[in-house]
């Protein structure tokens, strides 16, 4: 008998409670990036340039934070579908510290030397000078964003997506709003620009932090144990770098790899570069509704997984599955819908303006693939604590296909702008028959409780 789905509502509305916070909260992040490169355009060209480049040190770090806040959500809902708060609280713990100590290591770095990571990415003397105003007061930032993280991981876990959500919201709208205040000298305020926009960020995130904080230690909710935040689990700490490590290698594999791409349309003019630039900003947006079901759905499977209840797991990962080829249809077509109000509200040239639409076309049927890998990797696979995929399939079909095919048509053949655009998007496509060959493998149906 054919299962009936759309008919499930207990189903769907776990998911819709996991699923729709998360999505906003994505939505609400991205947005902040692209009010950053928005008020400070109007500032001067280098300092949005500048800045752009500054903030590539925090990309980096939350390289490094996904690894170990996706591990805490992974472990967490095994561990809470058990109804094992006590060992939830030591995989709380076991995150802090490694955040804490990569965003002190970061925090260092932008705040005590923060010309030579200036130089890592350029080496115009008037771009060294802006971002080095800027780190030295972002760095503070950054040794708040690890902690704050972690804290809401765990609110995910252990049912509260929604107050995420609104922190999460909250602080992006202090943001913003400072940043107006603090970049132009708003309403008496001196006119800082990028101090400005790095004092903002920061103080945002100390209202993050102490906001999570507060929530922690409200009834139901989950706040650490001081008197174990320092004492060692050996087994639990071998599960949780077992199953770290093949994360931080798929994250440095994923952001290395986009790195690249940005700076293969860097080296085909400045046309290329102005129409990726918007197109990645779209593509960000339309992503958060993936982002979104991936971290819910993985959530969901989780916490049956880890009660134990191995076969629903398994009907909730091939419900996410049809779920994932919907919700990649319905990107594409939001992808084409959008394409005539993005190029007709940013001015650029006649030709980067057609080089937006073909690549709002081709990303069109990319956000097919981007979809359906994000919530079936990042969302299924991990439940299962299988995590080791990513960063193989990564290896493949990026790094062994997309990024070569276009080092070579941007650097050796002259291929045109948008024929090396669409090889930096095969990986995604590409890989769709091997994800799912793997899935109907059902490694991924596995309990990591203990």
């Amino acid at each position: 008998m054919k299962e009936k789905i759309f008919k499930d509502t207990v189903f769907w509305r776990k998911l819709i409670l996991l699923a729709a916070p998360i999505a906003l909260q994505n939505l609400m992040l991205a947005s902040v990036a692209a009010a950053d490169a928005l008020m400070l355009g109007r500032v001067t060209q280098n300092s949005m340039s500048a800045v752009s480049l500054a903030t590539q040190i925090q990309f980096i770090q939350n390289m490094v934070l996904t690894a170990i806040v996706s591990t805490i959500v992974i472990l967490g809902a095994q561990y809470w579908g058990k109804n094992d708060v006590k060992t939830v609280n030591d995989i709380f713990c076991i995150g802090l510290r490694l955040s804490v100590v990569t965003s002190l290591l970061f925090f260092i770095g932008c705040v005590f030397f923060p010309r030579y990571l200036m130089l890592i990415f350029t080496n115009e003397e008037a771009l060294i000078t802006i971002g080095i105003r800027y780190l030295k007061v972002a760095g503070w930032s950054y040794l708040l964003t690890g902690i704050s993280q972690c804290y809401l991981a765990i609110m995910k876990v252990s049912e509260h997506a929604l107050q995420t959500a609104i922190v999460s919201s909250g602080a992006v709208i202090i943001n913003i709003v400072l940043n107006a205040v603090f970049i132009f000298g708003l309403f008496g305020a001196p006119a800082m620009e990028v101090q400005g926009a790095a004092l903002a960020t920061l103080t945002a995130r100390v209202v993050e932090l102490v906001w999570v904080v507060i929530y922690s230690y409200q009834k139901g909710y989950i706040h650490p144990q001081w008197s174990r935040l320092f004492k060692r689990n050996r087994l639990l700490s071998m599960d949780f770098h077992k199953c770290a490590l093949p994360l931080l290698g798929a994250s440095l594999f994923w952001g290395v790899g986009f790195t690249s791409y940005s700076a293969f349309m860097g080296h085909l003019g400045t046309d290329a570069t102005a129409a990726n630039s918007i197109a990645a900003v779209v593509r960000d947006l339309v992503c958060c509704l993936c982002n979104g079901l991936a971290n819910g759905g993985g959530i969901l499977v989780g916490n049956e997984l880890g009660a134990g209840r191995l076969e629903k797991g398994k009907q909730y990962g091939d419900r996410l599955v049809k779920i994932a080829f919907l919700t990649g249809f319905l990107s594409t077509a939001i992808m084409l819908a959008v394409t005539p109000f993005v190029t007709g509200f940013v001015k650029m040239t006649e030709q980067a303006n057609r080089y937006l639409i073909g690549m709002m076309v081709i990303m069109a049927f990319y956000m097919i693939g981007r979809t359906v890998n994000t919530i079936i990797i990042n969302g299924i696979f991990a439940a299962g604590g299988d995590t080791l995929f990513d960063m193989y399939s990564l290896a493949v079909c990026m790094w062994g296909i997309a990024v070569p095919l276009a080092a070579a048509g941007t650097f050796f053949l002259n291929w045109p702008v948008l024929v090396v655009y669409a090889c930096t998007c095969l990986d995604e496509v590409g890989k769709i028959p091997w994800v799912m060959y793997h899935y109907r493998k059902y490694k991924w149906v596995k309990d990591l409780t203990r």
